[in-house]
């Protein structure tokens, strides 16, 4: 087992909670800590990293989120074994996604702008006329490979700090999370053909059955964002579990 001392880094990052789920999500994309390894407890890296415990904490669950460790009530955080399905109603970090699948991960920003919402766009985050959006358009891939192609608006009197982030290394939707705490989420799953634009960028022919999840975040009644993610069809998988009503 690592010696817990031998965590703590001098790397520099965004923020603490930052540096806490990086060295964690190394540790395990790495191999270095298999499925089933025990992670210290909350109060063992609030020591090392010199925190408080509400700072681990939201850095584990972030790693819940992303499907990397389980939280055992009294146990402790294990290592998952990694996945390459994806739960309808999740929201999850993209770059965990391709990760748990053996393959390195990038990150693209294919445009940026700072405008004011056009009227579809207002009628969808229920925005008053003349809000400002910040509008990206963003790749990830797996490999070499494109893996989903993302769109995003973001409201700007809800986040109004997005608008001093570039966006240029770092994806929006981590940051998102990081960021705001999102209290509600709709999506809608579409079946679509890929289009010139769709095509180009996941480097597929025209017409190329597609997946398109599209969701938008509310917190304390206000939309934060609309993103729609564009998968090639073929290389991803839905899935959602059910339990049967109790009366």
């Amino acid at each position: 087992m690592t010696p817990v001392s031998a965590l703590a880094r001098n790397d520099s990052t965004p923020s603490l909670h930052q540096r806490i789920l990086s060295d964690i999500e190394g540790r395990i994309l790495s191999g270095e800590w298999p499925p089933g390894y025990r992670i210290p407890f909350e109060m063992e890296l609030a020591t090392i990293y010199d925190c408080s415990r509400m700072t681990v904490n939201k850095a584990l669950s972030q790693l819940a989120k992303s499907g990397l460790i389980e939280r055992r009530k009294k146990s402790g955080s294990f290592v998952t074994q990694p996945h390459a399905q994806s739960a309808v109603l999740e929201i999850r970090d993209i770059k965990a996604e391709v990760q748990s699948l053996g393959l390195g991960y990038d990150y693209e920003l294919l445009r940026r702008d700072q405008r004011r919402a056009t009227g579809e766009e207002r009628e969808r985050l229920d925005l008053r006329a003349g809000s400002l959006v910040l509008a990206l358009r963003c790749r990830h891939f797996s490999g070499k490979t494109p893996f989903t192609f993302e769109e995003r608006l973001i409201n700007l009197s809800a986040v109004p700090e997005a608008a001093k982030e570039s966006f240029d290394r770092n994806a929006p939707g981590p940051w998102l999370l990081d960021k705001v705490p999102w209290s509600a989420a709709e999506h809608r799953i579409l079946a679509i053909g890929a289009d010139a634009k769709i095509a180009e960028v996941l480097h597929v022919a025209e017409g190329t059955a597609c997946l398109q999840i599209e969701r938008r975040t509310r917190m304390n009644g206000a939309y934060v964002t609309l993103v729609k993610l564009t998968y090639p069809g073929q290389a991803y998988e839905l899935v959602a579990n059910f339990a049967p009503s109790q009366s």
